[in-house]
């Protein structure tokens, strides 16, 4: 069975479900986000910004019907007034660019505070759905949007067919509004023939902008909508597989092995230095095989006795050996090398609940040696 031969080799990691790499179960982390807005990329609904600069147009000409009636009456007077005083000789080409210019500055002065808060509106709906951050790099060229297969793809996305629903959606909310909002005012269109100049203007404005503020108003609705979708639809696309996680957690942190390698040589380093200052020891108290505590006392240069050198297993058994070489004693006391090896860190000075052990093992240590 061992030496089965297969004809074909293939990775079953291919037929997961986003292709090599795996599911994107995991969640979005920091980084990606934030490489994805410095890209540009950020949930955001066009149709949320649409509907509000709308719904804030109408409301507007709602608020300033009168207003901006009186601007255009004052044009239309303007202009047949101009006009009739004019002769056949007197009217020339002339005149007539400069009344048509005197008439579009009339019209231009009226438009601009519509256009001031359609802008504003825009502005802020758009700041509040991806915040100020400057990026240039949708303006970039990128030359895969004149693929024509990519473009093909994009044709028949989720979200060129999410669009064309909610497209189709507004084309129905607009029919259905003007259909509720007329049939009972039908009578009054029809009989507009009857009526004044200012009445038919009148009904008919308030006709449209009545329509427009429902229109928009629905609209809000749906971009709401539009807006959880996109939200949904954007955290979704930024999840990211296992393998995504932990490579940028390479990237960012370092290879783990690297990082092992280095722990390792730095550890390597860090003995050397201590069997190198081993031989300044003044005792070693052992656990007595698993555990080795080296210490060293020397009062012009520290108030307390510093432990020069510790191990376990292994360590503490090449500790002893570089001891037995440099003869130095070796002093067997199971909680005080337990207590030295887990609370004291090599270089550090003894605490002071330590003293009176240590001092009568540096007493008795001192004493066979002749240096007490």
């Amino acid at each position: 069975m061992d030496n089965i031969q297969y004809l074909f080799k293939y990775d079953l990691q291919l037929f997961a479900k986003d292709g090599e790499g795996g599911e994107k179960t995991e969640e979005p982390t920091a980084k990606k986000l934030n490489d994805a807005r410095d890209k540009g990329q950020a949930a955001k609904s066009k149709e949320i910004t649409t509907a509000a600069s709308l719904f804030v147009f109408f409301v507007a000409i709602k608020l300033f019907v009168g207003f901006v009636g009186n601007q255009f009456l004052s044009a239309y007077n303007y202009l047949y007034t101009s006009i009739t005083k004019c002769t056949d000789n007197e009217f020339t080409m002339q005149l007539a660019c400069s009344l048509l210019g005197s008439v579009i500055q009339i019209v231009v002065i009226t438009a601009i505070p519509f256009l001031a808060f359609s802008f504003i509106t825009c502005f802020v709906v758009e700041l509040a759905q991806v915040k100020w951050r400057i990026s240039y790099e949708p303006l970039k060229p990128n030359f895969n949007k004149f693929n024509p297969v990519s473009g093909v793809k994009r044709l028949f996305s989720k979200d060129k067919i999410v669009d064309l629903l909610i497209s189709l959606f507004k084309i129905a909310v607009i029919i259905y509004v003007v259909y509720d909002f007329l049939k009972d005012k039908w009578a009054m269109v029809l009989n507009m023939y009857s009526y004044t100049l200012f009445q038919a203007i009148e009904l008919i404005g308030n006709t449209v902008i009545d329509v427009g503020i429902r229109i928009s108003t629905l609209f809000l609705i749906v971009a709401a909508v539009d807006w959880r979708y996109r939200k949904w639809k954007f955290h979704e696309d930024m999840k990211m597989t296992k393998q995504e996680v932990k490579d940028e957690y390479k990237n960012a942190e370092g290879d783990p092995k690297i990082k092992s390698q280095q722990r390792a040589r730095m550890q390597q380093a860090s003995q050397r230095r201590m069997m190198n200052a081993l031989p300044q020891a003044d005792v070693v108290i052992t656990n007595p095989t698993h555990l080795a505590v080296a210490l060293l006392y020397d009062k012009t240069k520290y108030e307390a006795p510093i432990v020069v050198a510790k191990g376990a297993d292994f360590l503490a058994a090449k500790i002893k050996d570089v001891a037995r070489e440099n003869d130095i004693e070796i002093v067997e006391n199971k909680p005080l090398a337990r207590m030295l090896y887990h609370n004291v860190d090599i270089g550090a000075q003894i605490p002071p609940e330590l003293y009176q052990m240590v001092a009568e093992i540096l007493a008795y240590v001192y004493g066979l040696k002749g240096k007490l």
